[in-house]
């Protein structure tokens, strides 16, 4: 950008992963430390727990905040156990999962015409594609329904282990008989994080399901969606469900859902093609690593569509024979920390 604005941030991920760093200065943002000016601008992580650092000294520096998250789509596993991720959300209003004031993305989703030909073809030709190859926002464990407690965009829709409680009773109630699986986040599945559903919430219909599977196959097989706020409702819209919402996450409000707890400003109807062209085309700020450049989401998906291919043709191990001490350490190396290989 000719002129980028300086972005003062208090959260130290902004300074030591350079990947968001470089997606920040490729969208038009110099990262700063200090104390802003009233032109400036204040950075945020979401909703973590250091965001209130930088929200104290905005309202006290009458500073404009923005609002920082990953994308849809980040990298193979959660976290920096994962890769960094392959693009950001950033938002001057508030976090997209807080409903109590508009987000940029839900102004898009509620004033852009979202007409256009071209966007929605590229819109419909995505979901394919993310369906054809099994792709979620962490592909290496599919994705999440059961989230983990605590989790921002429960708490910021009034949500809270009671009301997970209460989805799960009426799940059962209209459709007896028929088995519930609670998908759980791959944080809860690898013990980094507690869910809000626990053993003792299963019997002989229920049964929590930790183990890596896609979200599609999951789709493809079920009759009924029942969620929180969880991204898992979004990926369900696109598989042809309506999913039914206990929470007041981005997705609902627009016809695609049925709605427990309904925002009443969002009246608009949206087709699953607009709402993804909204979300996944316009919203994020997606990023090329190859070329060190901003990309379009088409590029993004073909990037982790990639890692995804490789981590799932090597992640069960190989064996290696015949090989002398001084090539293990480089071959380990190629094949990456995630793929174990047995040496004979």
């Amino acid at each position: 950008p000719a002129k980028a604005r300086r972005l003062y941030v208090y959260n130290g991920g902004f300074l030591t992963q350079s990947r968001i760093r470089r997606i920040l200065t490729l969208s038009g943002y110099r990262i700063s430390v200090g104390l802003p000016g009233v032109d400036d601008l204040v950075g945020v992580w979401g909703n973590s727990p250091t965001a209130h650092r930088g929200l104290d000294i905005a309202a006290r520096r009458k500073t404009r905040v923005v609002y920082t998250e990953d994308a849809f789509l980040r990298s193979l596993f959660p976290g920096r156990a994962g890769g960094p991720p392959l693009g950001l959300l950033i938002d001057h209003k508030c976090p997209h999962f807080d409903p109590k004031i508009p987000s940029d993305l839900e102004d898009i989703l509620s004033s852009h015409p979202l007409d256009d030909t071209a966007l929605l073809n590229r819109a419909r030709g995505s979901i394919a594609r993310l369906d054809a190859a099994n792709m979620s926002k962490y592909p290496a464990y599919g994705t999440d329904a059961d989230q983990t407690r605590g989790d921002a965009t429960v708490t910021a829709s009034g949500a809270d282990r009671n009301r997970f409680l209460e989805m799960l009773f009426v799940a059962q109630d209209e459709h007896p008989g028929a088995p519930v699986l609670i998908k759980a986040h791959p944080e809860t599945a690898q013990g980094y994080r507690e869910g809000y559903f626990t053993e003792a919430d299963c019997n002989d219909r229920v049964k929590i399901l930790d183990s890596p599977v896609s979200p599609w196959t999951l789709m493809e097989g079920a009759i009924a969606v029942y969620t929180v706020s969880s991204g898992l409702g979004f990926e369900a819209i696109l598989a042809g469900h309506k999913p039914r919402t206990f929470g007041q996450p981005f997705y609902a409000g627009w016809g695609l859902t049925q709605d427990e707890f309904p925002v009443q400003r969002r009246q608009r109807r949206l087709t699953r093609a607009q709402l993804f062209a909204a979300t996944m085309e316009i919203y994020p700020k997606w990023y090329d690593p190859y070329r060190d450049r901003l990309c379009d989401l088409g590029t993004a998906i073909e990037t982790l569509a990639a890692e995804t291919r490789a981590w799932r043709a090597d992640h069960s191990g190989w064996g290696a024979s015949g090989l002398r001490l001084l090539n293990r350490k480089p071959l380990q190396r190629f094949f990456g920390a995630h793929t174990p290989i047995v040496f004979e």
